[in-house]
């Protein structure tokens, strides 16, 4: 949709209400005003210009010019957009000590992952107070989860020898970094992720189901999803009464909205591994493979323990299934949920149902 209008503008045509309503349901952003301009924004924003330069400097003296210039464009695009494609068999493992192509990288996928709608009211703003309520969330919920993925990758891996064993503490550093970033969606990684502790692994399902933020280049519930529950959730603990954040309150019908997404999207990664367990005859062990590949393909994460290569051709197509699901499912689900409420005519009595 964003496409669209900006060939709509580069070709001087007139754009009217239709077009800039088509690209707040693509971005998800809450209001069409200044969403045309907002397309002009994504073209100037050149990160993955500036990070193909980085790497293109960093990378001409094991490659050469001529390919380390296509590496460093790839690798920026795939990171940027999410894709979590290496020109390289074990990824970036190569460089899990690099600190240019770490912090390369990483800014690429994070800002990727914060979403234009973020970026642009970053960038147009300027100041924290004056930020929208989506954007503040996106910040906070997004920080804490890279800070919780970066120190629990660090402080499990360093008592497994399979993967920090032979690298040095800065190298661990930028490797527990690295990986515990990763999963919001991004796909590329820099240890071999199947010789992970299971306890590792099974917080990185955490961290790429919930994925990255709405708008953004990734997959997942999305984080503003988790924190409005999660919200919603310490209320509740408090005794109930208005769900608010940074003195702005969140409407029931997104609590409930929210909900929904989550609830669906677990009960579609569950069911998925429960059939991939069943088609790669993983029965009695492994299951948690199984889910770490459900939960990946669900998010459009793209990493794997290692199931990925030996799949069936029944798997192969779940999986095929699974990851075109999941970028549009909370997505649609979503903005079926967002259409007009169908009041009821009839009134039913109060009653109340124990919980817990």
């Amino acid at each position: 949709m964003t496409l669209g209008v900006m060939v709509a503008i580069i070709l001087g045509k007139r754009i009217g209400l239709k077009q800039p309503l088509l690209i707040q349901q693509a971005t998800n952003s809450s209001s069409a005003q200044g969403l045309v301009r907002l397309s002009l924004y994504i073209v100037l924003i050149a990160f993955e210009a500036l990070a193909t330069l980085v790497l293109t400097l960093r990378w001409h003296n094991e490659l050469g010019w001529g390919q380390a210039l296509y590496y460093a464009v790839f690798h920026s695009v795939s990171a940027f957009n999410y894709a979590g494609f290496s020109l390289w068999s074990d990824s970036l493992s190569p460089f899990v000590g690099d600190p240019v192509v770490n912090l390369t990288v990483i800014t690429l996928f994070i800002i990727g992952g914060l979403g234009y709608i973020v970026i642009v009211d970053l960038f147009r703003k300027r100041s924290w107070k004056k930020l929208s309520l989506h954007s503040k969330i996106v910040l906070i919920g997004s920080s804490s989860l890279y800070l919780a993925g970066f120190v629990t990758i660090f402080l499990l891996e360093n008592w497994n020898p399979s993967t920090f064993a032979d690298l040095t503490f800065g190298e661990r550093i930028w490797a527990a970094l690295f990986q515990g970033t990763t999963p919001r969606s991004s796909g590329f990684n820099t240890i071999d992720i199947g010789s992970m502790l299971a306890t590792s692994q099974f917080f990185m399902i955490i961290l790429m189901f919930i994925g990255a933020s709405s708008g953004g280049t990734g997959g997942g519930i999305k984080v503003n999803t988790f924190v409005v529950l999660v919200l919603a959730t310490i209320q509740t603990f408090r005794g109930g009464g208005q769900i608010h954040a940074f003195e702005r309150k969140i409407t029931e019908e997104t609590v409930m909205r929210a909900l929904a997404v989550v609830l669906s999207s677990l009960a579609f990664v569950l069911g998925i591994a429960i059939l991939l367990s069943i088609s790669e005859g993983i029965l009695e062990n492994h299951f948690l493979d199984v889910l770490f590949e459900a939960t990946s393909a669900f998010s459009t994460t793209g990493l794997s323990m290692g199931l990925t290569s030996e799949l069936s051709v029944s798997g192969k197509i779940i999986i095929i299934f699974t990851m075109f699901a999941g970028r549009l499912g909370p997505l649609t689900l979503a903005f079926a949920l967002a259409q007009k409420k169908r009041t009821s005519k009839i009134g039913y009595a109060e009653d109340h149902v124990l919980i817990g």
